[in-house]
């Protein structure tokens, strides 16, 4: 594996001196400033690559961008709906850009509005240090008392509305705040955080959007832009739902490995691939991970290994961001299908035999706890993983001769 770090650029509190300490062999970073649907420039992409590579004090990083994550899809190519056909141009003329700059990984998720979900971004651990966590009682809380989202009590049993109506009654007015921003977060370094009245409004955009018609326009959204990666030597790869089902009446299409089966048969070549996400897939107990890479291994063209502890039975249930090889994830046996694949790759003479793999998440310990990094995204926490999967990594593969 090539053992790449996110990086949210010169506003990270994690800075690339940090990374490079931590053991990173190459970058994942975007254009967060830039408005979904809007052009990736040569000289925004050629600044962040000199951001890059000079660390704090103005020496060389000796590090690369390498991964993109994520050049956005915009909710109007989504529903399909106002400008989407010149953001397909846009997205288009990006993939140029990064390929004339040597990129050649692009990550990207197909969720609607939210691009993850958790209510507690600081949820206290045993050992003292803080995760993040779903969970589903505070959720359908939030849903239907806090959002009141039209018909929301009716998406969950009797015996969730029943425990959410008391949870939210035995809330304070700041731990509903708290609450609410914390589902309303989205992704990290994004520019879109919405407030309850915008987070209404982007819902509403979604009425009439069935799980059917969001498919079709996923694979609508790749049929114009794979046939660009493909002549760009680009890799294009599909984040999961995370969590993997259903939220705030929204379709999930991304969630399991028959969603993936689908749309990769859909628009079939090698730019149309997966980044395959342990800690969101992991979420669901009826994925097997393993599996999944050594089916789809072909087609796996980024990782983010981390690992959740699912609290709750069956699916949709709560869960929180464990360490990176405790949880409910066999995070040995992932890494043994990963090495097993990258030999038949190198085997078949691949130029992308070494699939870049970043360690997802962290928990926040020691400094971490001080640093208000990005939520999720710590510096020793994700050191500690990355050190934790680097070992097994070591371990599992054949020793030199």
């Amino acid at each position: 594996m090539r053992h790449v770090w996110r990086w949210f650029g010169p506003v990270d509190k994690v800075t690339i001196a940090d990374a490079r300490q931590a053991g990173a062999q190459g970058i994942v970073t975007a254009l967060h400033h830039v408005p979904n649907g809007v052009v990736w420039t040569p000289e925004e992409i050629a600044k962040r690559q000199r951001e890059v590579a000079t660390l704090p004090d103005g020496g060389p990083s000796g590090l690369a961008w390498e991964v993109v994550e994520s050049l956005p899809v915009s909710e109007a190519i989504k529903t399909q709906t106002g400008a989407f056909r010149d953001h397909f141009a846009a997205y288009r003329t990006s993939l140029e850009h990064l390929a004339s700059a040597g990129i050649e990984v692009v990550c990207y998720n197909f969720m609607p509005v939210l691009d993850w979900t958790r209510t507690d971004l600081a949820w206290r651990v045993a050992h003292g240090g803080t995760t993040m966590r779903f969970d589903l009682v505070a959720f359908a809380a939030f849903d239907i008392h806090i959002l009141q989202r039209r018909g929301a009590a009716e998406t969950f049993d009797t015996a969730l509305v029943d425990a959410a109506a008391e949870r939210f009654a035995a809330m304070t007015e700041a731990e509903r705040d708290t609450l609410a921003r914390s589902v309303s977060a989205g992704l990290p370094g994004a520019e879109e955080h919405w407030s309850l009245d915008g987070l209404r409004a982007q819902l509403a955009h979604y009425a009439g959007v069935d799980a059917g018609r969001l498919r079709q326009n996923l694979i609508d959204f790749l049929s114009e832009v794979v046939p660009t990666a493909e002549r760009l030597g680009i890799r294009l790869c599909c984040h999961p739902d995370d969590p993997p089902f259903p939220l705030l009446g929204l379709p999930r299409v991304m969630s399991t490995e028959a969603d993936y089966v689908t749309v990769l048969a859909a628009v079939d070549g090698p730019a149309n691939g997966v980044t395959l996400c342990t800690g969101s897939l992991g979420a669901r107990p009826d994925v097997d991970l393993a599996g999944m890479i050594e089916r789809l291994g072909d087609r796996i063209h980024f990782l983010h290994l981390r690992n959740v502890t699912r609290e709750t039975p069956g699916t949709p249930c709560s869960f929180h961001e464990a360490e990176h090889l405790d949880g409910d994830t066999d995070m040995v046996a992932v890494i043994a299908a990963v090495v097993r694949e990258e030999a038949r790759r190198k085997a078949e003479g691949r130029g992308d035999a070494q699939i870049p793999m970043r360690p997802d998440h962290g928990q926040d310990i020691l400094d971490d706890l001080a640093r208000g990094a990005q939520p999720g995204y710590p510096a020793i926490g994700r050191l500690k993983g990355l050190a934790e999967l680097r070992g097994v990594e070591r371990a599992l593969r054949p020793v030199a001769r």
